[in-house]
């Protein structure tokens, strides 16, 4: 990876543009959940102690080109301001005239938020003359927002090319965590990949197989495989259509020496509620009446020494049915353990997407995995071998 970290970068007396992803949840004009705004503050406070002034980039919401007020970046100024624990400037454009007067008022120590990048048409359409007039108000440029590394958009792919530029610290941390997961990780690998369906994650599949020693399937998707195995899943969700496409990806990883896991028993049920009554039986003894909901004990201790045996863990999605008890039981075990090895030393745990992040959570062990991606589809089209155009525009 041949990209430029802030260490790299003479930041004093430079303003230093920052593409940040503060692209928060927000109810009755208050954020509810911080964590984005807070895991940007290593970056600008390190430009700051640097001596550069942070010009923070950012989008929020989907306006389409249209100025929309309720989308204005202006409501996360009192979180930013309290994560920072300074005041922020605000500047009602990100290109032109405010924008400029705004920067040009700066002051060593100040802090500047510019307004919604996709407040202008040319945004998600990289239009040069955007990403020229974004890069007119700095002298460096800095990514910190992996999560938006999958949009060829002007403020994170077209401004890159005009300027100096480099990662902030999140960035840094993601793609280092990312490159020991998969670029070029310590063997045995294992890959857990859950979820409800294969068709959304065939890309996922077709590239794991091919650089993983091991691949856990869970959750939905597992069903599927099942049913191209020729079990019955009785009324378990399942993408019968799909059985061909799965017999595909069992022989792909036969002939790459791939592993692929599938669960051994499951928990079953009549209704998908909370308590529901539920009884565990083999992989292929699902009552017709009834739908498998999570793997079983017996499948969670053979994950537990897939673990064991590994160096490298890359999780995403979880194993069952994880919002709702007693269907948790599979994801929080084995997340557990995960935790319990990375914690010894014995493993590198790197996970990401939204429903692992917040199965994690419930399983009370994300503060102890390796790294936790806060990023979505960026995390998974890297994990299916894609490039990311604002990675590789760092790189080059």
């Amino acid at each position: 990876m041949d990209w430029k970290t802030l260490d790299d970068l003479d930041l004093n007396g430079k303003l230093v543009l920052v593409r940040v992803d503060i692209n928060v949840p927000v109810e009755a004009g208050r954020v509810t959940d911080a964590t984005r705004i807070e895991k940007i503050v290593p970056t600008i406070k390190d430009i700051l102690k640097a001596g550069g002034k942070p010009i923070l980039l950012a989008h929020f919401g989907r306006p389409k080109g249209e100025v929309v007020p309720e989308m204005s970046l202006r409501v996360t100024l009192p979180a930013l301001e309290a994560a920072l624990g300074q005041k922020v400037s605000f500047a009602e454009d990100c290109v032109g005239l405010p924008a400029k007067k705004a920067v040009a008022a700066m002051q060593p120590g100040d802090v500047l938020l510019l307004e919604n990048t996709r407040f202008h048409a040319g945004e998600e359409k990289n239009d040069p003359a955007l990403a020229a007039g974004m890069a007119a108000l700095g002298n460096i440029y800095v990514n910190d927002a992996f999560s938006a590394a999958h949009r060829a958009h002007a403020s994170t792919e077209g401004i890159a090319h005009l300027m100096p530029s480099g990662a902030g610290r999140l960035m840094e941390a993601e793609l280092k965590a990312l490159n020991a997961a998969l670029g070029s990780p310590q063997h045995p690998v294992v890959a857990v990949v859950g979820g409800a369906k294969v068709s959304t994650k065939l890309d996922l599949l077709g590239n794991l197989v091919e650089k993983v020693d091991h691949l856990v399937i869970g959750g939905g998707m597992a069903n599927t495989f099942l049913v191209a195995k020729g079990v019955n899943v009785g009324k378990s969700l399942a993408e019968r259509d799909m059985a061909d496409t799965a017999r595909a990806i069992l022989d792909k990883a036969a002939s790459t020496g791939c592993t692929i896991h599938l669960p051994e028993d499951i928990v079953v049920a009549r209704e998908f509620r909370e308590g529901a009554p539920s009884e565990t039986v083999a992989a292929d003894a699902c009552p017709t009446d009834a739908m498998i909901l999570d793997a079983g004990p017996a499948t969670v201790a053979a994950i537990g020494k897939v673990f064991e045996a590994s160096r490298t863990l890359i999780w995403n999605g979880p194993l069952g049915a994880f919002e709702i008890a007693p269907f948790d039981a599979a994801t929080n075990a084995a997340a557990r353990k995960a935790a319990d090895l990375t914690k010894a030393g014995a493993l590198i745990s790197v996970a990401g997407g939204g429903d692992t992040v917040a199965a994690l959570n419930k399983a009370g062990v994300a503060e102890d995995f390796t790294f936790i991606s806060t990023a979505g589809g960026a995390f998974l089209e890297w994990m299916e071998g894609k490039e990311l155009p604002g990675v590789v525009a760092l790189e080059s």
